[in-house]
């Protein structure tokens, strides 16, 4: 892992990332060819494009309700207790933040409140390729059955033999995915922003993928709602000589081999402790089965910040701004209000991100490649629209009246105060139907 010693008082900045962002110029053409050919040519496209990139050839895209019902009996039984575990405590979390729609009347009679929405549908990518994902499926449509939406889309990359993984199958059938689709890639995304003969399109997409599915996601956005661009994964671990190099080497693999693209982040106070923990990294990777991928991640993807105080570590981290950040040290949760950025923060050595992956319940949909400087967790809130609602009564349009019209005239929008003049106009000679009742 690539090394920065920072000097006493030396501000931690962008210079020492190296991020390649979610996406290139190359996957943005062969997107934006992806997309036009589905566009023009439909399911017929979905065909030729599987059998390319996907290496099967597939007649009907659409899972029947059977084949999700029967693969129910083909999950181990250890795994479907998992699954239902893990639904139940994501879905317990996303359902303390459901948003109702509120109002409130002002002295002067005006109404204003918020009328929230469920989105009429939403379609949700799951990645296939290197590794199976029904996590991604609990976590993003559990989320959305939660806040109300009754189609939920699921599309995914089919396996080698054409079909879905069971497990992934099930997950759909737990988190009430109303309709699966066997295909994957950039030509997903513009399946379901702009429909097909088979496929039916969504009001918003949403889940990760490569950098032919992001940039399709961007490409579309505008046209269709999206919930964020992803990046590739990333931890930062901030860790003193009291942590086990062996638990802080172990957390730091377990995001590098996810994609050779992943960053994995050290911020810790002495070089000594950085040396323990990378030989405790060259341990581990005797076992892993996935050492190729993590090995070109830690190799050029990861970084150690050597740092002289608690304070320079910690902005250090809200430079980085991860998507994952583990805190091993004694008093963490004390620094908590220090942290400005990160996706999400994971309290102790008895921690690791593996349980936000999977079961303790909020989102692991999270901003990557430094947005969690502006961006936040998926949530209910990606699910609904909230639609303003306002309501004056003769009073309340007579006593806003004036500084409406003030503005209009100072932006030369000369009807839109013309049409509150005339009101009050009215109102001040009592000609109105009703003016008796305007106090009420």
């Amino acid at each position: 892992m690539r090394r920065v010693i920072l000097n006493k008082g030396e501000q931690f900045s962008n210079k020492h990332l190296k991020r390649t962002g979610a996406f290139n110029a190359r996957a943005m053409e062969a997107a934006t060819n992806i997309i036009e050919q589905v566009r023009e040519q439909g399911d017929a496209a979905l065909r030729e494009l599987t059998e390319r990139f996907d290496g099967v050839a597939i007649e009907d895209f659409r899972v029947p309700a059977e084949a999700i019902e029967a693969a129910a009996a083909k999950v181990d039984p250890k795994t479907e207790e998992a699954l239902k575990k893990a639904a139940k405590q994501i879905r317990e979390f996303h359902e303390r933040q459901v948003k109702q729609s509120w109002f409130s009347v002002r002295e002067d009679g005006a109404l204003v409140g918020a009328k929230v929405t469920p989105l009429e549908s939403v379609g949700i990518y799951v990645p296939g390729g290197r590794a199976l994902y029904p996590s991604t499926v609990l976590m993003n449509a559990l989320p959305a059955a939660v806040a109300g939406v009754e189609r939920i889309v699921c599309v995914t990359p089919p396996t080698k033999d054409g079909s879905i993984d069971p497990v992934v199958l099930e997950a759909c059938r737990l988190a009430g995915v109303t309709e699966i689709y066997t295909v994957g890639g950039a030509q997903a995304v513009a399946a379901l922003a702009y429909g097909t003969e088979t496929i039916e399109p969504v009001c918003k997409i949403t889940g990760p993928g490569n950098a032919f599915v992001a940039a399709a996601k961007k490409i579309v956005s505008g046209d269709v709602g999206i919930d964020m661009i992803a990046g590739p994964s990333e931890v930062c671990v901030v860790a003193d000589e009291t942590a086990d190099p062996a638990m802080v080497a172990i957390d730091l693999m377990a995001q590098a081999e996810h994609d050779p693209l992943a960053s994995c982040y050290l911020v810790t106070f002495d070089e000594g402790y950085a040396d323990k923990v990378e030989a405790a990294i060259d341990g581990h990777m005797k076992a892993s089965t996935r050492a190729e991928i993590t090995t070109a991640s830690l190799a050029d993807q990861g970084l150690v910040v050597i740092c002289d105080s608690m304070e320079q570590a910690i902005q250090s981290v809200n430079v980085i701004a991860p998507e994952h950040l583990e805190l091993h040290f004694d008093g963490a949760f004390e620094q908590l209000g220090a942290i400005r950025n990160a996706g999400a923060i994971f309290v102790g050595e008895w921690t690791p991100e593996a349980v936000g992956d999977y079961v303790a319940g909020p989102n692991h949909t999270l901003p990557t490649g430094g947005t969690a400087r502006y961006a936040s967790p998926l949530s209910t809130d990606e699910f609904v629209k909230h639609s303003s609602v306002i309501q004056y009564s003769a009073k309340s349009l007579a006593n806003d009246a004036d500084a409406v019209i003030a503005i209009a005239r100072h932006e030369g929008l000369w009807a839109h105060a013309r049409s509150v003049e005339l009101r009050k106009a009215l109102v001040e000679t009592g000609d109105i139907y009703g003016l008796d009742g305007a106090d009420e």
